[in-house]
This record gives structure tokens, sequence and C-alpha cells, in this order.
């Protein structure tokens, strides 16, 4: 788990202090830039109308302090629902330029990669194709997570749990998804990498969904973690 966070941030500074991947790196903070604004806008109306909707009325003694668990709890899902939307809209949006950074990543390593010379849209479609399946799984957790959260406190506390738990997973295969997909890697392959190395990825992704909740901080997650794998012999094609 230590080894997946500490690689993601040998990917974070690699990205800054190589010339040759941060002239790609400005497009892509450019337009994940705009997204993340628009992204965190229904944020922070989603947490507000969550809490309105999870708070009892009353005026007991506890009011107080359930009133601060229940806005932290619908603020913490909403970031977190947040945050798998702007992983998956982002990474489509500049799957292109996150290719030509894994190209030059591996490139910094002494391997001879060839840019996808597939057009842009192609590209684009093809990301998305690949988070269906993901998605899929994403969406069982969020029917179990809403099946739990009307049950005051506790319920809601596990719904934010579950919720975390599936995020991170999708968010693991949104973050490989460029690697993978210059390797040929089939659904059926990127989940038995993802079972393989189950707690590596549980730090991999958990810091990336953590970094994706903090405002500005989260364009840098998905060019970061693309460079972080392309530093790796499994994952250059």
């Amino acid at each position: 788990m230590i080894q997946g966070g500490l690689d993601f941030l040998s990917g974070l500074r690699l990205m800054f202090s190589a010339g040759s991947l941060r002239g790609v790196l400005w497009r892509i903070l450019g337009l994940l830039l705009v997204m993340m604004l628009l992204v965190f806008v229904g944020v922070f109306n989603l947490a507000e109308w969550l809490a309105s909707l999870w708070l009892p009325d009353g005026d007991a003694w506890y009011w107080q302090i359930l009133a601060w668990l229940v806005h932290a709890l619908a603020l913490l899902l909403a970031l977190l629902i947040g945050a798998v939307t702007f992983t998956m809209l982002g990474s489509v949006a500049v799957a292109p330029w996150l290719d030509t950074l894994a190209v030059r990543t591996g490139r910094l390593s002494g391997k001879d990669l060839q840019e996808n010379t597939a057009t842009w849209s192609v590209q684009i479609l093809q990301s998305i194709s690949n988070s269906i399946r993901p998605l899929l799984g994403l969406l069982l957790g969020g029917l179990l997570a809403l099946m739990l959260v009307w049950i005051p406190v506790i319920g809601q506390l596990a719904a934010t749990l579950i919720w975390g738990i599936a995020g991170i997973m999708f968010l693991s295969y949104e973050l490989m998804d460029t690697n993978a997909s210059r390797l040929g890697l089939p659904f059926s392959q990127r989940k038995q990498k993802l079972k393989q190395r189950r707690f590596y990825w549980l730090g991999f992704g958990g810091l990336a969904m953590l970094l994706m909740m903090v405002p500005l901080v989260n364009v840098l997650v998905i060019p970061a973690a693309v460079v972080a794998l392309s530093c790796k012999d499994e994952w250059q094609a």
C-alpha cells in the first residue's frame, strides 16, 4: 500500500522536473482546470442538497452535533462523487495528450516508444469504451450505498465508506487506462492486475482519491498517475 502511494508521488515529482513532460502538462492542466471548476460547483450544491435531505428537524441538545456530523458526511460523499466524475470526464477529454505524456516518460528511461497515431476522436471514444465496465462496478457500489444512505448517521457513514472504496477501484481503472490501452490489455487483464496487487492499488488509487478532493491539486492527479506508471517496465509499450 505504501509503495503504491510512493510511486504516485514519484510520478508527480518527475512530471514537474522533466522539461519534455512539462510541455505536454500545461495543455492538459488548462483543460482540466476548466472541468474542475464546473465539477466543484456541482459538488458543493450536491453537499447542501444531501445535508437538507438527511438532517431531521429538532431542537434537542444533541441536534448541533448531529447537524455537524451530517454536513461533514454530506460534504465527504459529495467530494467523492465529484472526484469520480472529474476523473472519468477528465481522462476522456485529455486522452490523446495522456498518451503523449506516457510516450515521453518512457523515452526518459531510454525506451523508443511510438505515439498513438489514431485520430483525437478515436482515442477519446476508446477511452470512453474502456470506462464502461469499471463504471458498472461503480454503479453497483453506488446502488448499495444508496440503500444504506437513508439510515441516519450509521447508514450514511457506511454508504460513504462503500462509495469511497468503489470510487478508489474505479479510479484505479481510469488511472491505468492510458498505459493499459498502449499494451492492448482487455478489461479482464486489467482486473487481474488489480487483484494481483490489491494493496498496491489501494495505496496508489487511495492517495489519488484524496488529492482528487483538493481543488487545484486535483488537476495534477491524472497526468501524475500516467507518468508514475510509465516509469515502470511492466507498463511501457
